[in-house]
Formats: structure tokens, C-alpha cells, sequence
């Protein structure tokens, strides 16, 4: 579920708001004027089609940074694109949306992390990178591969008497009559044994980008996974992009909960996270109301937040 914007809020209430603020005369010059729900309005058409996309790409629970490249694409190429029935000021704040886009990710080292997140994704690869960068690209990941460890080799454990039996029973295959499918299929290169280590990692990257790309629904590290013994070396490299956030959204959740917990044990250290911890914290707010109003304002604020910070440690298990 995307998260609604405080405009669109407003726009929905705006009768409501409207009747509360006239009812009373001494708020009754704050009741927006059509001039106000014109330019909210225009704001709320040019920021809605990307509320959903800021919400997504602020998950940690799945690959995030390989959507940066296409969610850009689909900004420059439709969502943000002049619409003939738009006011000045709605395109005038999608043309400094996308200049703001551009400048943020025109730094060279950001745009070869995200085209390498990209090609690291089965469900885009090279779909969205600048095809004049293809093969920068590639070398690149060759260059890095290189640097990576060799992945131990998995061996299958073969029954004995199998390789011989197969040895006897191997025919070289019939011929068979070339059909018009056959000129369209995609000849896969097969490694040889005598290719040096970065002629190995070539054959493998080249393989990997004649498969066919997965659907975009599929889950990038399952097909990783699944796909690893076809692609050690490759499949290290996809831990390696992949797990980049594309937001810092994730950490700044991580540091907003351990300065909670961090404040609970401070404020309780003899609690140590029970849910028992709020009662003698309501006691000691009881016994301080007798100072001034100030002191019992200071005093009595952290019970509600000492409350929300147990009860929400109690259910996320953090």
C-alpha cells in the first residue's frame, strides 16, 4: 500500500475543513480560497504518480537498487512527461523533478554502481543501461570477478561402472533436418577446458546474458540461487550489487529503533524490555506532579514514548 500525500489528505477534507474553519470567526480568514485548492491541486497531480515508487523503493525486504535504472526510465519516458491538460505549475514542478533526478545521479561512480546492479538483475540485465556503455560494463564485471576468489567446484558423486556404461551406449546422434526455428536460436557459448581464468569468466558472462531474462515478478537472489551452480562466479557478484539498499531508508529505520531501545535502558535499566516496565515510570511521574508545571511537563512526557517504545519492541521482536 503506497502512502498518501499530505495534499491529497487535505483535497479529500477540503469541505470538511472548509465548514470547521468557518464556523468560528476567528478562523475563518484561514478557510482556503479556490486560488489555495488550485495550486494543491496542481501539486497533488505532479506528486501522486510517484508516491508509490518512493514507497517501494524504501523497502528492505527485497532488492531495491536494480529497480533505480528502470523506475528513472519510467519517470523520463511517461510519468513525468508534459501532458496537454496540465497547468503551468504542474509541469513546471515535473521538469525540477527531473532536473533534480538528473544531477543526483549523474556522478559516474553512482551511475556504474547502478549499471551494475542492472546487470546483475535476470529480470532487466542490459535493458537499461546506456547501450554505449554495454560493454564498459562487462569488462568491468570481468575486472571484478577476477579479483573475487574462485568458487570451490561442486562435484556430483557418480555410482561406479556409470561413465563406462555410458561410454558404450554413447552413439553419435542422427542427423536431423534443419528447421526455420533453428536459425533463430541463440547459440550459447560452452567453456573449454584449456580458457584461462578470465576467459572462463567471459564464456560465463556471456551465457548468463543469452538466457532468457525472468519475469519481473520473480525474486532476483531465488533466482540466483537456483541458477548458482550454472553461474558461480557470477552469482558472488550478485550478492555483492544486489544487496545495496537503494534508499537509506532501511538504516535510518535501524538507528530510529536503537535510539529507542537505547533510551528504554536507559530510562529502565531494570526492566530490561518487560512490558511491567511503564509501572514504576507512571509512579515516579505521580510523585513529581507536586513540582511546577514545567517539571511535570518534562517529567510526564516520556511515559507515552517509554510505553509505544515497549509494546512496539514486544511485537517486532527486535
Amino acid at each position: 500500500m503506497g502512502f498518501t500525500t499530505k495534499d491529497d489528505r487535505f483535497l479529500e477534507q477540503e469541505k470538511a475543513i472548509a465548514r470547521v474553519l468557518g464556523s468560528d470567526k476567528k478562523s475563518r480568514h484561514l478557510v482556503p480560497s479556490w486560488q489555495d485548492i488550485d495550486v494543491l491541486e496542481s501539486i497533488n497531480k505532479a506528486v501522486k504518480p510517484l508516491q508509490d515508487f518512493t514507497d517501494a523503493l524504501s523497502g528492505e525486504a527485497y532488492v531495491s537498487v536494480s529497480y533505480i535504472k528502470p523506475v528513472l526510465h519510467l519517470f523520463k519516458t511517461s510519468l513525468l512527461q508534459p501532458e496537454e491538460e496540465a497547468t503551468e505549475l504542474t509541469e513546471t514542478i515535473k521538469t525540477n523533478i527531473l532536473r533534480y533526478l538528473d544531477e543526483k545521479y549523474s556522478n559516474p561512480v553512482t551511475d556504474e554502481l547502478l549499471d551494475m546492479s542492472s546487470l546483475m538483475d535476470p529480470r532487466s540485465r542490459t535493458t537499461y543501461i546506456d547501450p554505449g556503455k554495454v560493454e564498459q560494463v562487462k569488462k568491468r564485471a570481468v575486472t571484478e570477478l577476477m579479483s573475487l576468489p574462485v568458487p570451490a567446484e561442486k562435484s556430483t558423486p557418480q555410482q561406479p561402472g556409470l561413465a563406462v556404461q555410458v561410454c558404450q551406449e554413447a552413439q553419435p546422434p542422427p542427423n536431423k533436418k534443419m528447421t526455420l526455428a533453428s536459425f533463430f536460436k541463440k547459440n550459447v557459448p560452452l567453456p573449454s577446458p584449456h580458457q584461462s581464468g578470465a576467459g572462463k569468466i567471459e564464456t560465463e558472462l556471456a551465457t548468463y546474458l543469452l538466457t532468457p531474462e525472468a519475469d519481473p515478478d520473480t525474486d532476483p537472489l531465488q533466482w540466483w540461487k537456483h541458477h548458482e551452480p550454472n553461474f558461480p562466479r557470477l552469482s558472488n557478484l550478485a550478492k555483492k550489487y544486489l544487496s545495496i539498499p537503494a534508499t537509506s531508508a532501511p538504516s535510518e529505520r535501524v538507528f530510529s529503533v536503537g535510539g529507542w531501545h537505547c533510551y528504554m535502558q536507559q530510562a529502565m535499566p531494570q526492566a530490561r524490555g518487560s512490558r511491567q516496565a511503564c509501572i514504576p515510570c507512571q509512579k515516579f511521574v505521580k510523585k513529581k506532579k507536586t513540582k511546577t508545571k514545567d517539571s511535570i511537563a518534562s517529567t510526564s512526557r516520556p511515559v507515552h514514548l517509554l510505553k509505544f517504545n515497549v509494546d512496539y519492541a514486544m511485537h517486532a521482536d527486535v
